[in-house]
């Protein structure tokens, strides 16, 4: 059916071979979870990612309403969401904290929005509350998806428990999930690496002979992300292996130190990635934006991370933006903030 590029967050994008099935199967699946054809859905990323391409399909095979912006401005997209009476929005964790530091956002008229679908980047605590504080009457979700396996992974728990709020809910009924690692497959709770078996996994990478499909042998497909399940058997996203760094012999993933870092009464967003050190081999700096009309100092963030955090996880260098740099699928772009990083601590 078509090639669909990673988004090459962590390294060269792969041309991901998706068959018409693998379509028609995550259309047809998510349509029998409810009636659609009433919303109208705001779509802002890049058709050539999962995000925006699957709920496209999903809304015209809907007969729903579809309103595309050519490209992500929150300005353009708070707009948007009052001008034509916007219900669904879907986006990355970043588009939604662009969006919330709007001064416009306060006179937008929002009432419309009853859905509100974030996925494709770690969710945090904080920017969760305010997604609540500013849509009150909104049912948020916190989802998953890869390009490999597309968008269908998780839903609702069997016995009607309510999902946590940074969970991204419990495996859907048509999707075998597991997690490899030390956890025991059968084990009630556990962290590991997800692997997916699903009718949308990909056919294979384009033209790549020298890259082997990350596949297992009995076809479940190993995503890199690592995942945490609770009691109930709901699951959370931890981070990627690929982003994962070792300082001094501890594992740090990046989702964690920033999800910390953003419980920051003046922080509205983090990112964390590592820098070269002759001890530890690598260790952990942070770039911040402070909340708007916040007042922060490099000393307040590290004395915050201390506190909060395991003293391996603070970032050695805090440096402030006033905006995160987004790549094409408008997904934080570590690559730029790892040279950032360097030229900084050079």
């Amino acid at each position: 059916a078509m090639f669909l590029y990673t988004s090459g967050s962590t390294g060269v994008p792969k041309g991901v071979v998706l068959s018409h099935q693998s379509h028609l199967w995550v259309v047809e699946t998510r349509l029998r979870a409810a009636d659609l054809s009433h919303h109208v859905f705001l779509i802002a990323a890049p058709m050539f990612h999962m995000n925006a391409l699957a709920l496209a399909q999903l809304a015209v095979a809907a007969h729903a309403t579809i309103v595309l912006l050519p490209q992500f401005s929150a300005p353009a997209y708070i707009d948007a969401i009052g001008k034509y009476r916007c219900t669904w929005l879907t986006a990355v964790p970043p588009m939604i904290a662009m969006m919330l530091r709007e001064e416009s956002l306060a006179k937008a008229d929002l009432s419309s929005v009853t859905n509100i679908r974030m996925g494709s980047a770690p969710v945090s605590e904080v920017l969760m509350s305010a997604v609540r504080d500013v849509f009150p009457k909104a049912q948020i979700s916190n989802a998953y998806g890869t390009t490999e396996a597309g968008p269908v992974v998780f839903g609702k728990h069997p016995n009607g428990l309510p999902q946590p709020a940074l969970s991204v809910g419990y495996p859907h009924e048509a999707v075998e999930l597991r997690l490899a690692g030390p956890t025991a497959p059968e084990a009630k709770t556990g962290q590991g690496v997800l692997e997916i078996k699903c009718p949308a996994l990909m056919n294979g990478y384009h033209n790549r002979p020298d890259l082997p499909p990350p596949m297992t042998a009995d076809g479940f497909n190993i995503t890199g992300d690592v995942f945490r399940r609770d009691e109930n058997g709901f699951y959370f996203f931890v981070g990627r292996t690929d982003d994962m760094f070792v300082s001094g012999g501890e594992n740090i993933y990046p989702g964690d130190v920033e999800c910390m870092l953003e419980r920051h009464p003046d922080i509205a967003q983090a990112c964390v990635v590592p820098i070269a050190d002759e001890i530890k081999g690598q260790k952990p700096v942070a770039f911040v934006v402070a909340r708007v009309g916040a007042k922060i100092s490099e000393e307040a963030v590290k004395e915050f991370a201390l506190t909060h955090a395991p003293a391996y996880q603070h970032p050695r260098f805090i440096w402030f933006l006033e905006k995160l740099p987004l790549a094409t699928t408008n997904k934080i772009d570590r690559a730029e903030l790892m040279r950032l990083a360097g030229e900084r601590s050079g």
